[in-house]
């Protein structure tokens, strides 16, 4: 079904430390960004991608991601112009170092008013924070319905609808526009940005705001004005080597007793 109105899609992107890497701590006891990798969260993929189905369903459609973050974090805003998305804009502050997610919710909420919005695709969860909120929080902070975990979205006749995947039976929901989405990993294979779409990319606007622009006092964000925060972290204890159980006629006795004393029969 094709969406014949005008629709102006924010997608809210992360850029996360690679969970392959050897991530730390810093001495502020806030994640160490510089000692690891980075890349855009693999659950937002999901998001822009079907940001980008919604669009190329309608007739007039404008699709901009958005993300938080430090100067690197335009690695990620680049990945999803590369994959399609139509320009990009970026909230960076030194301010905002430290930031949990009820001051991200809070920079996201102001930063897509500023862009202007009909619909706001989010991912299911951050692959480093992983705690899922930030999408209810941030329809909330704009006042607008929200659709949450979805597997299947689509837009038409000024709504939003989806299918979202239980246990025991999947629901069938449906929203007035403006609202807030947020898509699983079920909701459709990410497309893989081609070379045209990797050249492209670098022609595509991506324009940088700050907390003076979103009028955002620098105590509502960073550490200081975090709602959340780490007390202690020690280094996880290195590997131990494990029971070595030789099988000399009494193997599977052995096993049985170690299995028995793990409590695990």
């Amino acid at each position: 079904m094709r969406c014949p109105v005008s629709l102006k899609i924010v997608v809210a992107v992360k850029y996360v430390p690679d969970a392959t890497g050897d991530r730390h701590f810093s001495e502020d006891l806030t994640t160490d960004r510089d000692a690891v990798d980075g890349l855009l969260s693999e659950l937002d993929e999901y998001a822009v991608e079907q940001a980008l189905r919604i669009a190329e369903a309608c007739d007039d459609a404008e699709t901009t991601v958005l993300t938080v973050g430090p100067e690197d974090a335009r690695d990620a805003l680049r990945k999803a112009l590369s994959m399609g998305a139509d320009k990009a804009v970026h909230v960076e502050d030194d301010a905002l170092h430290g930031t949990d997610v009820m001051g991200t919710s809070l920079v996201l909420a102001k930063a897509v008013e500023h862009i202007g919005y009909d619909l706001v695709m989010c991912g299911m969860a951050s692959t480093d924070g992983t705690m899922g909120v930030l999408p209810a929080l941030l329809a909330e902070r704009l006042g607008v319905s929200q659709m949450t975990l979805l597997s299947d979205v689509s837009v038409a006749d000024g709504k939003v609808s989806g299918r979202r995947d239980g246990d025991s039976a999947d629901e069938e929901l449906e929203a007035s526009l403006p609202a807030v989405v947020s898509v699983t990993d079920r909701s459709g294979e990410a497309r893989y940005p081609s070379f045209k779409g990797i050249m492209a990319a670098k022609k595509k606007p991506v324009k940088s705001v700050d907390l003076s622009d979103l009028g955002i006092g620098e105590e509502r964000v960073g550490l200081i004005g975090a709602w959340t925060k780490v007390e202690e972290a020690a280094q996880r204890a290195p590997r131990t080597s494990g029971t070595v159980v030789k099988d000399e006629g009494e193997g599977s006795k052995q096993l049985a007793e170690f299995l028995a004393g793990q409590k695990f029969i």
